[in-house]
C-alpha cells in the first residue's frame, strides 16, 4: 500500500510572511500527533521569505480526511487565507519507484 504524500505552498502577502510563519508553524505539533501522519515539515524557500511548503505523508486517504476537518486546522485556515497573495496550492502525490 502507498503512503499518501501532500505539498502545501503558502506565498504570504508582502511584509506578512512573518505572521504566516508563525501561523503555519502553530500546526506542525498538533499535526504531527495525529493518526496516520508520517511526517509533517514545514519550509521556507531559500530565495524567498514569503514562500512555505509543507511536505506530508500520510498512511492512508482517510487519515489525511481526519487532519482536514481537525479543529487546530480548521481554526488556522481562514487566518491563513488572509495573509497570503494566493490560495495556497495543495497536491497529493503518490510514490511510483
Amino acid at each position: 500500500m502507498h503512503h499518501v504524500i501532500v505539498t502545501a505552498t503558502f506565498e504570504a502577502r508582502p511584509g506578512k510572511e512573518s505572521e504566516l510563519r508563525h501561523l503555519l508553524t502553530s500546526l506542525v505539533s498538533p499535526t504531527r500527533r495525529e493518526p496516520g501522519c508520517l511526517n509533517y515539515d514545514l519550509h521556507v524557500a531559500t530565495e524567498s521569505p514569503a514562500l512555505f511548503l509543507f511536505h506530508e505523508t500520510w498512511t492512508t486517504k482517510e487519515a489525511l480526511d481526519t487532519h482536514l476537518q481537525s479543529a487546530h486546522l480548521q481554526a488556522v485556515l481562514p487566518r491563513a487565507t488572509e495573509l497570503c497573495a494566493n490560495p495556497p496550492q495543495i497536491k497529493l502525490w503518490e510514490g511510483i519507484a
